[in-house]
């Protein structure tokens, strides 16, 4: 696993919490209509898991410190947080691929 792993699966766990926040949950509390945030829930879940696991291994592999990983989880539990630490991670990807 790569950094670039790590953006792609950080970008998707993203667009699921939001997808989760603006949409299911509305759905479910405005029109009383819980159906999208049993599956859209579900799925978040899995992918904020996923996206935990990749962060863990890629941290492991770069040799990136604790505060990387928890800058990473602190992101990934704030709405449009794993957007901005996917900008983090472009600008550490660079040198890399140099």
């Amino acid at each position: 696993m790569n950094i670039k792993t790590l953006r792609l699966v950080g970008l998707i766990e993203g667009f699921s919490f939001l997808l989760l926040l603006f949409i299911a949950m509305p759905m479910k509390y405005m029109m009383d209509n819980p159906i999208l945030v049993k599956y859209v829930g579900m799925a978040h879940g899995v992918l904020f898991l996923l996206f935990l696991l990749v962060l863990f291994v890629v941290c492991e592999k770069q040799k990136w410190s604790l505060s990387m990983f928890m800058l990473g989880l602190i992101a990934s539990i704030l709405p449009f947080g794993p957007f901005m630490f996917d900008r983090k991670l472009k600008k550490l990807e660079q040198p890399a691929e140099a």
